[in-house]
């Protein structure tokens, strides 16, 4: 049998309960091979049957022979893609059937087309890159769903090359021609209005092996509408009705839709489908003086065709402004000694109009000023809005004026401001005193710092309370010493001359004192004279003072176990008066020391101890030898200086501790030791061993502080016993005080736990066991023989009655 190829087999269903099963093949077209061509074996067919037909092939072309189908002639698929067979035979006696289609598989047989072989468009000054402006389309027989016919677009060349080689592009899947940025940039009519385009278009995807066929495409390059409208000029507050048609542009090329782009509310211009613009509301200048609005052309999908285009709009002003200050109220000075024409403020309003225009001129003039008299006093320039004064002077005015100053513009719409004026009182008058003299006046010596000699003043005639009016008073002459002092009252101008120092009569006892009144201002008219100054007598009364200590505490030292008697310190007082002073000392109860009456002398009485008081405090009291009612006093504290007069000693109980032997590591007595003087004698103490070589050998102390030390085993081993250790301790002066200690010290063997296990020794006079207990049956013999006698003397004095009364009283006796 003839080979034969096979290319696909579907087997949908096996025959089933008689149902026809459906078997799908795939035969390749133009097979160029030995005929009859065997496509398949038919696997529903059974080893013997009988009448075999096919049908649904009008041309005869297929057939059966030994179970398998064949095809007499090529298959073409571009003439018909499949072909659906009914094989119908008779198998034990019962006719059966199946359907076989066979679908022919495509090859490349064949070129692609365009449709039409010279093709035209047209390209719209102004297009965009990118944006397509045609598309070309081609046409291949072969199966759409396989590569053969998987088209490929090229440009192969582009006639004139002018301005640029490369003006066009065209898409390689879809076949859209668009301009290149070249294209787009430097297309002109003038220059070029048509151009030759090659194209090309391959099979394959544009594989190397792909059919392909060229042709030819004329771009006619046409101008276009697409242009920025011309400014458009609307008046504000236009009545309407509205939307107002107010510009129109046009996109002359494929069909566009509009849009509307800029800094505006929403809505208030619209363009329409046919690229009319609308306003839709009215406009106001003064919130808005003109729009810059970008005109955008798209395609239907949203892709800008053209670069935008802008509408300007301008708005024209109306006069519906009225002028309007910047605040309703100004606040100013004038002086008062201000002359005519003096500039006081300058008002401006503000027209919101448009400044190109006379809607915006403002004319000013004074409405009102309160308090109304005098008048004219101020005026206001219509035009520069310059507020002068209109008075010769404004000496003896009001304090302040509030004036009303209103703008207006052309059309009669006004606003007003108020304008409060500040007299502004200057110093033109000095201050003057009542009186050319005050006092004379009387104060006692001993007056308190701080008290009132007296409280004068100056009057002065400019405005009460304002800097022209205050006073500022100074002491000229008679103060040198700064013993008083001024103190101004500023509410009322007062001042008051006040004593700043202790005073002495003695020293000085009359006081002649030169006041002056000034302001703290520069006067502007006048000057300063005689009546601004005064003359302040005061003479000082003598008064007894008490007397007065040299110090307010007096610090002493003495070193301890000085002889008593001598003088440790002297008291100095002094009385300003120059009476006698007499001395005495209080708080010393334990009578230590003594001072001498009149000449301050402070002496010991004892000898003091350190130890026992390192400080003494006391008051040393000054008397006035005339007045004892006046008197000083002063604390005196006397530190008594340490001497190295006490020996160091050891302080604890150490007989029931003990050391281990064989000896433990870390294992010591803790020697403590005391010294009582202070810490220069006394700071560190140092304890040494004997000289003794044995000594030193089994035993070794260790310092732990400066009043610290341990004792401990100086070798692995020392016998169980009861040692004595001979150390010293001596002070850290200079020469050191000693004490020697022989210390008993108990060494014994220890337990693990650290427990001595030596028995304790009978202590001398205490009583052994054998002698308590002889003392114990003795003590028992003597109480035994004590109660016989008593028992047996009892029983000779009640002797045992007869008779059956008494048998009555004998106990029964019990028999076993």
């Amino acid at each position: 049998m003839a080979p034969f190829w096979r290319y696909e087999l579907v087997l949908s269903l096996a025959l089933l309960h008689g149902e026809a099963a459906h078997l799908k093949i795939g035969v390749p077209e133009n097979y160029d091979g030995i005929f009859p061509w065997y496509l398949t074996k038919l696997p529903d067919l059974p080893l013997t049957y009988t009448d075999l037909t096919v049908s649904g092939d009008d041309e005869g072309i297929f057939g059966v022979e030994s179970g398998f189908l064949y095809a007499l002639k090529p298959l073409d698929r571009e003439k018909q893609p499949s072909y659906s067979l009914h094989v119908s035979f008779t198998a034990s006696m019962h006719p059966q059937n199946f359907n076989v289609e066979v679908c022919v598989i495509d090859k490349n047989d064949n070129v692609p087309v365009f449709l039409e072989e010279s093709m035209r468009g047209s390209v719209q000054l102004g297009l965009l890159k990118a944006i397509p402006f045609m598309q070309v389309e081609a046409l291949d027989r072969d199966d759409r769903s396989t590569v053969h016919a998987d088209l490929r677009f090229s440009l192969l060349d582009q006639t004139p090359r002018i301005p640029a080689s490369h003006m066009f592009h065209i898409d390689g899947i879809t076949g859209e021609v668009s301009l290149t940025e070249d294209g787009a940039s430097t297309l002109d009519p003038e220059m070029c209005g048509r151009y030759k385009l090659s194209m090309m278009v391959q099979d394959m995807g544009g594989k190397a092996n792909a059919f392909f066929s060229t042709g030819t495409v004329l771009v006619e390059v046409t101008g276009n509408t697409w242009a920025s409208p011309d400014p458009v000029r609307l008046q504000e507050n236009l009545p309407g009705p509205y939307p107002i048609p107010i510009s129109q542009v046009k996109w002359s090329g494929s069909p566009v839709e509009y849009s509307l782009e800029g800094e505006f509310p929403e809505m208030l211009f619209t363009i329409s489908r046919e690229g009319v613009i609308y306003l839709n509301a009215p406009l106001d200048r003064e919130t808005q003086d003109q729009f810059h609005i970008s005109i955008v052309a798209e395609r239907p999908d949203g892709r800008e065709i053209a670069k935008p285009v802008e509408l300007r709009v301008m708005v024209g002003d109306a006069n519906d402004n009225r002028p309007t200050f910047p605040q309703m109220q100004y606040h100013t000075v004038v002086k008062e000694l201000a002359t005519k024409g003096t500039e006081i403020l300058t008002v401006q309003a503000a027209d919101n109009d448009d400044p190109k225009t006379d809607n915006v001129r403002i004319f000013y003039r004074l409405a009102g000023q309160v308090p109304e008299n005098p008048r004219n006093l101020f005026r206001v320039d219509r035009d520069s809005g310059v507020i002068t004064v209109q008075a010769d002077s404004m000496e003896g005015t009001a304090p302040q004026y509030t004036l009303t100053i209103t703008a207006e513009d052309a059309k009669g719409l006004n606003s007003s401001c108020t304008v409060i004026v500040k007299v502004l009182d200057e110093n033109n008058n000095p201050p003057v005193f009542s009186q050319h003299e005050y006092g004379p006046f009387h104060l006692a010596e001993d007056a308190p710092v701080g008290a009132t000699v007296t409280a004068v003043a100056a009057w002065d005639a400019d405005e009460w309370g304002g800097d022209s009016w205050v006073v500022d008073y100074r002491l000229e002459s008679g103060n040198e010493e700064e013993v008083f002092n001024l103190v101004t009252d500023r509410q009322t101008n007062e001042v008051s001359l006040v004593l700043d120092k202790v005073l002495d009569f003695e020293r000085e006892n009359e006081y002649i004192l030169v006041l002056s009144a000034q302001n703290p201002v520069a006067l502007v008219r006048g000057r300063y004279g005689p009546a601004s100054t005064a003359t302040v007598s005061i003479f000082i009364d003598d008064i007894n003072e008490g007397p007065v200590l040299s110090q307010s505490h007096y610090e002493v030292t003495v070193r301890e176990g000085e002889e008593p008697g001598r003088v440790i310190a002297t008291i100095r007082g002094y009385d300003p008066d120059s009476h006698p002073i007499r001395y005495s000392l209080r708080g010393d109860t334990k009578k230590y020391f003594s001072i001498g009456k009149y000449s301050g002398e402070l002496k010991t009485v004892q000898a003091l101890d350190r130890e026992e008081n390192s400080t003494y405090t006391m008051e040393v009291v000054a008397e006035d030898g005339r007045n004892s009612s006046l008197s000083a006093s002063a604390l005196v504290t006397v530190h008594i200086l340490d001497v190295n007069d006490n020996s160091p000693v050891l302080v604890g109980d150490y007989s029931w501790k003990y050391l281990c032997t064989p000896r433990w590591e870390d294992q010591a007595l803790v020697l403590a030791s005391r010294d009582s003087d202070g810490p220069q004698h006394g700071g560190r103490l140092n304890f040494s061993l004997r000289s003794d070589p044995i000594v030193r050998r089994n035993w070794k102390l260790t310092p732990i502080n400066d009043t610290h030390t341990n004792l401990s085993l100086n070798i692995a081993y020392l016998s169980p016993d009861v040692y004595t250790v001979p150390f010293t301790i001596s002070d850290s002066s200079s020469p050191p005080r000693s004490t020697f200690i022989n210390l008993p010290v108990t060494v014994c063997t220890c337990n693990v736990r650290g427990n001595c296990r030596t028995a304790a020794k009978q202590l001398a006079g205490m009583p052994t066991i054998q002698s308590t207990l002889g003392i114990l049956l003795g003590t028992l013999g003597v109480i035994g023989i004590i109660l016989i006698v008593v028992f047996v003397r009892l029983s000779y004095q009640n002797p045992p009655p007869s008779g059956k009364a008494n048998q009555e009283r004998v106990p029964l006796k019990m028999s076993l």
